[in-house]
């Protein structure tokens, strides 16, 4: 299907060898970002190794973020297929969600982590992870489906792994910069 001039790819009817075609760009950005993360992941060593603690709400906040950015990225790809996405109007709407459910997913994780652990600078490192990570992600999901579709690629094959890996990292990087100024 063309929008836009747009070439959606549809498994139902495109031949396998083309949605390989198209799927192999993205993933292999996703992959060179991935050591990317891995490398910055290994920064943050001497914060993770003073509390290890730290790591039992990693994948945690990186997860939360990710389905985040992934609601907003489903329905905003959704909705530029059917031609009735407005990215100002999206922006203003998922930024406000973002920081809601950030604020929101802090105070409660936060308290379940002082409860848990009894940390009251653990606790404030986790709840402001939380949030930070939180509220980029509508944010990076939404640039990086706009990105793809103003530049005529399909938005739903692209925006997934490439919003994904870009969010993991901005996850981790936030996370480790708060525990480190916190926790250390």
């Amino acid at each position: 299907m063309d929008h836009d001039g747009i070439k959606y790819i549809d498994d139902d009817k495109t031949p396998l060898k083309r949605i390989i075609e198209t799927r192999i760009p993205s993933l292999g950005i996703g992959m060179m970002l991935g050591f990317a993360l891995s490398f910055i992941v290994s920064r943050f060593e001497n914060v993770l190794s003073e509390n290890i603690q730290l790591v039992f709400f990693l994948p945690f906040i990186v997860y939360i973020s990710d389905a985040i950015g992934a609601q907003t990225r489903d329905i905003y790809v959704r909705d530029l297929k059917s031609g009735k996405a407005s990215f100002k109007k999206y922006l203003v709407k998922e930024t406000s969600l973002g920081i809601f459910l950030g604020v929101a997913s802090g105070i409660l994780v936060g308290s379940i982590s002082y409860i848990w652990l009894g940390s009251p600078q653990l606790s404030l490192a986790i709840a402001l992870g939380m949030s930070g990570a939180i509220v980029i992600a509508p944010l990076i999901a939404l640039i990086v489906a706009e990105v793809l579709e103003l530049e005529h690629h399909d938005p739903a094959v692209g925006s997934g792994p490439i919003a994904t890996i870009i969010q993991d990292t901005l996850s981790v990087v936030i996370y480790g910069l708060i525990a480190s100024a916190i926790v250390l």
